[in-house]
């Protein structure tokens, strides 16, 4: 054998155990990539294209103030997850006072519905953007009963692995900024160096984006998928903890990654052109239309639609593992209709009065409105709830917080309290 064969074969064998690390490595990704992913819903994104429109790259900072605060939140709650093998509805039902879990339940109820419904209606009308022929309802029905059949039909595994793919459609947010003239000087001024503006509409955006960053269903269901990953693991090491956080912090940076980006495309185009007044993502998608090209509208649409083919499964999922929880269900998404039919049947009614939301003409951003209000007023106690869970030893055994995780769940537990008190407060004096 020659010296050039031996070379070939040898770099032959390191390029396929490099693909096969590649391979590993998205085989390994889990819940906290699709948690992370699915917060950037199309509700999500009309939050962070208003906050572009409206103040250009001025809010560009909060996207990396959020991340390490998402990440100790939905850390805690994956571990609360494999430590108790028990969703996060399930703990506070065993350990703490009945009257909380009925709190819980009975706001989260219609939050959930309300961002099910806004973001059905996001999808329909930019569909109806990309083929102006087919009515936007025409559309969000077709959503709707796609997104119902692959969830009662399909296995969780083949579920777990489309929400993975579906997780690439970010991926178009990234690309925008590239193709478009951007100030990379100011971008990073403006990331690093918070501004504070003392105005009543930057406050309400700054919660807005909060609120919509570290949203309480996402809290329910990184448990309880946690608990299907890992429910065949019978003992919990440091080993399983250390890839869960390393999952969860790549899930989160991807997901606060989108979330930056997306501020920078609307802050690029549509804040520089004058045009500040967004509050759908089809409004923001129409605008971008005739300023950046078609190859950014399009992008910025379809991302729209992947998000929220992968978001609402989420939604609606969460919604289900919290009922089935309350009132004794089987529950995952690993069984079949007739193992679970609680379970199931509460995410088609979930995905079916989230599309009378729009067909009866209730405005999706007043939608978004109710469930910013509701997600404010959950969000410190759900907080609260899983920073005294994550401390007790006869929950928690070993896997208790260490000081670093108390820390970043205080200071999230406060900025998310002192932001629904800015919210409660605007709604009662507009």
């Amino acid at each position: 054998m020659t010296e050039g064969t031996i070379y070939s074969v040898y770099l032959m064998k390191q390029a396929n155990k490099r693909i096969n690390k590649i391979k590993l490595f998205w085989k390994n990704l889990g819940p906290g990539l699709i948690t992370g992913a699915s917060d950037d819903d199309p509700s999500g994104i009309a939050t962070y294209s208003q906050a572009g429109a409206k103040y250009g790259f001025q809010l560009l900072w909060t996207a990396i103030l959020t991340y390490p605060l998402m990440v100790a939140i939905q850390e805690m709650c994956a571990r609360i997850g494999i430590v108790a093998k028990e969703g996060l509805t399930g703990i506070i039902k065993k350990h703490y006072p009945k009257y909380i879990l009925y709190i819980i339940i009975i706001i989260s109820f219609p939050s959930i519905i309300f961002n099910i419904g806004a973001d059905i209606a996001g999808m329909g009308a930019v569909g109806n953007l990309l083929i102006p022929d087919i009515p936007a309802s025409v559309f969000s029905i077709v959503f709707t009963i796609l997104l119902t059949y692959s969830i009662i039909f399909w296995s969780y595994k083949k579920i777990a692995s489309i929400l993975k793919w579906l997780c690439i459609s970010l991926f178009s947010y990234m690309i925008i900024p590239f193709l478009i003239d951007t100030d990379w000087k100011l971008v990073l001024k403006n990331a690093f160096i918070p501004t504070i503006i003392r105005d009543k509409n930057f406050f309400m955006v700054l919660v807005g984006i909060f609120g919509t960053t570290i949203s309480p269903y996402l809290f329910f269901w990184q448990t309880s998928m946690e608990v299907e990953e890992k429910s065949r693991k019978l003992i919990v090491d440091k080993k399983i903890i250390s890839n869960m956080e390393s999952n969860i912090s790549g899930g989160m940076f991807f997901s606060n990654l989108a979330f930056f980006f997306i501020v920078l495309t609307t802050g690029s185009v549509l804040y520089n052109a004058n045009i500040h007044n967004i509050t759908t993502v089809e409004e923001a998608a129409k605008a971008l239309k005739p300023l950046a090209g078609d190859l950014s509208y399009l992008l910025f649409a379809f991302g729209v639609l992947g998000t929220g083919f992968l978001a609402i499964p989420v939604l609606a999922s969460s919604l289900s593992y919290m009922m089935a929880e309350t009132f004794g269900w089987k529950e995952g998404l690993n069984k079949k209709f007739k193992q679970a039919p609680g379970f199931y049947i509460t995410m088609i009614f979930s995905l079916a009065i989230g599309l009378l939301i729009p067909l009866l003409g209730i405005s999706p951003i007043k939608a978004l409105l109710y469930t910013a209000v509701l997600y404010g007023i959950t969000a410190p106690l759900l907080i609260g709830l899983i920073l005294h869970i994550c401390n007790q030893k006869k929950i928690m055994g070993e896997f208790t917080n260490g000081k670093l995780s108390n820390i970043f769940g205080i200071i999230t537990f406060l900025i998310m309290l002192i932001s629904a008190l800015f919210l409660i407060y605007y709604q009662i004096s507009t």
